[in-house]
């Protein structure tokens, strides 16, 4: 079975994208800056302002500067193609404004990391995710059915 992972960074660049990764961490509440989502070939995609938009890119990912959460799988064709599609579009500095003023819009042409990460994976409204949420979504995905719900194993042993 293929694997899929997203990789979120909680570690701060030198210079002027490291106060970028501050100040998103600051803003959204969360730990992680940015997301990458991670191929079973090892290529990564995101979109990056320091990269100019959406790419893939091969990344050396520190397990110190990285939290990984795991996607599943059947996803993956239908990430790579959004990505392949997709790639040279613009990065969307401007959309990650909506984070601090609502009224600021979405341009469906430009593209934040965990937008495009979103987008890729299927889900809805992608332009709502920050890292900080969309990590919290894929790690809630990720959990066993509880509260009253069980899986077929659970319930055959009532």
């Amino acid at each position: 079975m293929s694997t899929l992972r997203a990789a979120f960074y909680k570690g701060t660049h030198a210079g002027l994208p490291g106060v970028y990764n501050r100040l998103v961490r600051w803003w959204t509440r969360s730990p992680y800056s940015h997301v990458e989502l991670i191929f079973a070939d090892g290529q990564a995609a995101s979109s990056s302002a320091m990269d100019g938009g959406v790419r893939f890119k091969a990344i050396d990912f520190d397990p110190a500067l990285w939290d990984f959460v795991d996607v599943h799988p059947s996803l993956a064709p239908a990430a790579r193609t959004w990505f392949e599609t997709h790639v040279g579009q613009a990065y969307d500095l401007l959309g990650n404004l909506h984070f601090v003023v609502s009224a600021v819009g979405d341009d469906k042409r430009k593209w934040f990391c965990s937008e495009s990460v979103a987008a890729a994976l299927g889900m809805p409204d992608p332009a709502r995710f920050d890292p900080g949420t969309l990590h919290a979504a894929l790690s809630f995905l990720n959990q066993p059915a509880a509260a009253g719900f069980f899986t077929p194993a659970a319930a055959e042993s009532l």
